[in-house]
């Protein structure tokens, strides 16, 4: 493996989009460390550092790394992955959006700049919400000094924020552009490691040196076992008949289609955690005291067993929901039947879509507990040993082993191109 990092940088090419990659890298972690103006970055800190600390402020700073410092990146990446959730959510529904989608790069480019638009609108709703919320003490904290609240502050705060945003979309777009990977995913990965050290030291100090080895240990079995998952895959094949095309005949071969144990990837325990946190914020505007005592006793600690229980379904049910809508049997089966192809022992058309439905319902079943596990571990940990934090969460570990692996894949495809090794032998 060492010999595969030295052959990358032996290659010019390859050694640029890297070291490109790595400056791009370090920019994103210094605006993560530059404080808004006006706002008392050591309540934040503080709030932050509280051992059962916010639900909703732990979520956010997972993708940002900078909310405990209110700095100019504070809403990382959130606001883009949210609507690049909500742009594939609404292919569903709105046929124009669909229509885009089958039109190959040129609707895909007009997808993505309707997506830039929606992060900017996004990000300006959080960004105001998330200064008032602070203001008010909603989430437990106040970080204006009294008199700062003005409105001329709290615009400059949502601008700057905003304007973060929108450099850290631009950053990750010249990524994918002319570094290593999916820039996107890069940066969040850089927001989730960046984290691990503050979070295993404060265990070793909390837990002691045994509790410490053996969260270390659970954390290498989770990543082997979410890098055995994800590299799972039912293979249907796939046989296409000779065809003639002009005054040609093409020759028939056959191919199979990869369908992932876990298809839908970190996205159905990102929605799961939104809908669960959706209450706790509720509550902060809610007068019903009943409201607000079933929340906290219920939904709000990940210790609770009904918040367990709840989270547990909903990333089941979201692990189902999405894989109905980024594979499409039906689509599948006519493409198939469009280019001459079809699945040995099964004919073309609706029993095509059927057979590929049943399997995708068989195969997500196990993929769906999976991610609901993974998911549970830490509120588990936390409930027994009653850790302020656990660094190995289900979102963080699905995270950097699933970026990590497609950057692998990606640099060692590059070397393979130019004769050397990669990192499988």
């Amino acid at each position: 493996m060492l010999r595969a990092f030295v052959n990358a940088f032996k290659v010019p090419d390859l050694r640029k989009k890297i070291l490109f990659t790595l400056f791009i890298i370090a920019v994103y972690r210094f605006g993560s460390h530059v404080p808004v103006p006006v706002v008392d970055v050591s309540k934040l800190a503080a709030a932050l550092g509280r051992p059962g600390k916010n639900n909703f402020l732990a979520f956010v700073d997972l993708f940002s790394g900078g909310l405990a410092r209110m700095a100019v990146f504070s809403l990382g990446i959130m606001p883009y992955i949210t609507s690049s959730i909500i742009m594939q959510l609404l292919t569903v529904v709105i046929p124009k959006l669909e229509q885009w989608q089958k039109q190959g790069e040129s609707g895909a480019k007009k997808i993505n700049q309707a997506t830039r638009y929606v992060t900017v609108a996004l990000a300006l709703l959080q960004s105001t919400a998330l200064v008032f919320l602070f203001h008010n003490g909603s989430l437990g904290v106040d970080v204006f000094k009294t008199g700062d609240f003005t409105p001329g502050h709290v615009a400059l705060i949502v601008l700057t924020l905003t304007a973060g945003t929108a450099m850290i979309m631009w950053m990750g777009e010249l990524i994918t552009q002319r570094g290593i990977g999916n820039g996107m995913s890069i940066l969040i990965f850089t927001s989730v490691i960046s984290r691990l050290p503050t979070q295993g030291h404060s265990i070793l100090v909390q837990g002691g040196a045994g509790k410490f080895v053996a969260i270390l240990l659970l954390g290498m079995a989770i990543i082997v076992a979410v890098v055995y998952i994800e590299q799972g895959q039912r293979r249907i094949p796939v046989q296409y008949a000779k065809r003639v095309v002009g005054r040609k005949m093409t020759a028939g071969g056959s191919t199979y289609i990869p369908l992932k144990v876990n298809q839908a990837g970190v996205i159905p325990i990102i929605f799961a955690s939104s809908v669960l946190y959706f209450p706790s914020l509720l509550a902060t505007a809610v007068p019903w005291a009943g409201f607000r005592d079933f929340v906290s006793r219920y939904l709000a600690s990940p210790q609770s067993l009904v918040y367990m229980t709840v989270f547990g379904l909903l990333v089941v049910f979201f692990a189902y929901f999405y894989t109905a809508i980024a594979f499409n049997p039906v689509d599948q089966a006519d493409n198939l039947r469009k280019y001459g192809g079809f699945i040995p022992g099964i004919r073309p058309g609706a029993p095509t879509a059927n057979h590929l439905n049943d399997i995708l319902v068989r195969i997500t079943l196990p993929g769906s507990l999976f991610l609901a596990t993974i998911a549970l571990i830490p509120s588990i940990v936390l409930a027994l040993w009653q850790f302020g934090q656990f660094p190995f969460g289900g979102t963080s570990i699905l995270i950097t082993v699933g970026v990590a692996l497609e950057t692998m894949k990606q640099i060692e495809s590059q070397l393979l191109m130019r004769h050397y090794e990669g990192f499988l032998k």
